[in-house]
């Protein structure tokens, strides 16, 4: 996918979702989020499995303010009340997922209906919020493309 195109995608509040990371790459993700001025976060989930890590990890990575109480509702809470990190949407990138899927698929499961959530709010306001893994699984779908 071109870097316009991947632009036109992301700009798109309507197509948000949680996805795999497109065919484009890291690199083309953050360039096209940083066109259109969306914040774009990257998170670590490596060597993390027990869900008070990831949750950290998240806080961390999200640059989370220090009110976040690392629970699946604070992770709700601060994802859908960007206010401490005006921007025109958001990416989030999630790194080596894999580890917590295999080990502990509730937890993986639970953490991206947290996120489809916090998507829907901000779909409902006109904003994208976009959730990409750099993995392959059962559940994340292939970024929609446009013509």
């Amino acid at each position: 996918m071109s870097q316009k195109r991947l632009q036109t995608v992301l700009e798109n509040a309507c197509q948000t979702g949680v996805y795999h990371l497109p065919e484009s790459g890291l690199a083309a993700v953050r360039e096209a989020a940083d066109a259109l001025g969306l914040a774009c976060f990257e998170v670590s989930l490596a060597d993390v499995v027990r869900i008070d890590a990831v949750l950290a990890a998240l806080g961390r990575g999200l640059d989370f303010p220090e009110w976040y109480g690392h629970n699946f509702d604070a992770l709700k809470d601060c994802l859908t009340d960007f206010s401490w990190q005006p921007a025109a949407g958001c990416v989030i990138i999630v790194s080596h997922a894999e580890t917590l899927q295999a080990t502990h698929p509730a937890t993986f499961q639970t953490l991206n209906e947290v996120f489809t959530a916090a998507i829907a709010e901000w779909r409902s306001q006109g904003l994208p919020l976009w959730v990409f893994y750099d993995l392959r699984s059962d559940g994340l779908a292939t970024l929609p493309t446009v013509a």
